[in-house]
């Protein structure tokens, strides 16, 4: 547990060089809110990581008194704050519902262990695959916490006061090291320590993969020819898939499932995570596809990836052409003029059949578990997060 708690805690590390206005990534499709809603009903209640030994701990109340001293300043706590309790637009409870379908859907397993019972399992479903979900849901959610950790050496005037921004500093720490001392807890009364190594190695790629997002973007990656979409896929994988691929392998582990069955799960966990989580292909999508008015502003990253297909498809030298001509008068760049020119291009269109690939990936992988409303669900997640 000590190497956990080092790796969880590298997290933090990691992300205080990062300056993250906005938590949150974009509006998930209109139908997966009700594609969630649907699955929580099967797997008995609604599937948030906060419990109620979380929300009324003494700990948390202490946190939560101090974090109302933030309402009306700009920190980016509030908005992650104000996402767990409820948003209509994010389901922060979708990873732990995956991981509590994927377990229903397998079943037990036929060398399920004596102390594995069938009359213990609640709407099918071990009450350590239970805690498995909510421990997942505990770490990544103070992974969030933690990416709001503004870098006040690039702090303006326009952020807000500088003291909020440090308060708002300090209690993103607190708060996170608080679910994450909760998620270690969790953890190890699972007792197995295969589950164990699994969520150790799965937040080991974590810390990885915001190494590398925080590498990029400290670099003017616009000019460089580094990330391709091999890199991209795997840099995304360790940042955003690998919790929940290696989550639904723990939850087959906990029934005593085979290698066979723990890997389907761990595809499905996988090609879901990079058809949809976080800054991936239906989030990076979502700017080149949907209609904007010439008044929003338009602002993307150069690693997302449309624009890494793009300069696959167009080569470095008329990409460094595009951008020099995407640039104002004041040297500053048009992101709107930008991404037309993208959309001209089959960066697009490559960027769609990879997350439909993605999600095709996902559905294949649980055809082998036996025909049921869980596996359903999993299904039509799968479809509505690939849906544009």
């Amino acid at each position: 547990m000590t190497v956990i708690w080092f790796r969880l805690s590298c997290i933090s590390l990691l992300n205080r060089g990062q300056r993250n206005i906005s938590i949150f990534s974009n509006a998930t499709p209109s139908n997966l809110n009700k594609v969630v809603s649907d699955a929580e009903k099967i797997v008995g209640y609604p599937t948030s990581f906060v419990s109620l030994r979380c929300l009324l701990s003494d700990e948390l109340s202490n946190v939560a008194m101090h974090v109302r001293k933030l309402v009306g300043t700009k920190h980016p706590l509030l908005s992650t704050a104000r996402g767990l309790i409820y948003d209509s637009r994010n389901n922060l409870q979708m990873r732990g519902l995956v991981v509590l379908l994927m377990s229903k859907a397998a079943g037990p397993s036929q060398h399920t262990a004596s102390d594995h019972l069938p009359q213990d399992m609640v709407s099918g479903i071990y009450p350590s695959q239970r805690n498995l979900a909510e421990v997942n849901e505990l770490i990544h959610t103070a992974f969030l916490v933690h990416r709001g950790i503004i870098n006040l050496k690039e702090w303006t005037n326009s952020d807000g006061l500088l003291k909020d921004m440090q308060f708002g500093n300090k209690m993103s720490v607190l708060s996170g090291e608080f679910l994450l001392a909760n998620a270690c807890t969790g953890l190890a009364q699972l007792n197995n320590t295969k589950v164990v190594e699994l969520i150790s190695s799965a937040i080991g790629d974590l810390v990885q993969g915001i190494y590398h997002e925080i590498h990029s973007s400290s670099q003017d990656n616009s000019l460089t020819d580094e990330i391709n979409m091999v890199t991209w896929e795997e840099q995304t994988f360790l940042s955003h898939g690998a919790l929940l691929a290696k989550s639904c392998q723990a939850a087959m582990e906990l029934a005593k499932h085979d290698k066979d069955a723990q890997g389907l799960a761990y595809k499905y966990g996988k090609n879901l995570s990079l058809g949809h989580n976080g800054t991936s292909l239906n989030s990076d999508l979502q700017l080149f596809v949907k209609s904007s008015s010439s008044a929003d502003p338009v602002t993307f990253s150069f690693n997302s990836a449309p624009v890494v297909f793009h300069r696959q498809i167009v080569g470095q030298e008329r990409w460094c052409h595009q951008l020099q001509r995407a640039k104002t008068i004041g040297r500053k760049m048009d992101y709107t003029k930008l991404r037309s020119t993208i959309k001209l291009e089959k960066g697009v269109t490559s960027t769609i059949d990879l997350c439909r690939y993605h999600g095709n990936k996902a559905l294949e992988s649980i055809q082998c578990f036996p025909s049921s409303e869980a596996r359903s669900a999993l299904e039509n997640i799968a479809r509505a997060v690939t849906k544009f």
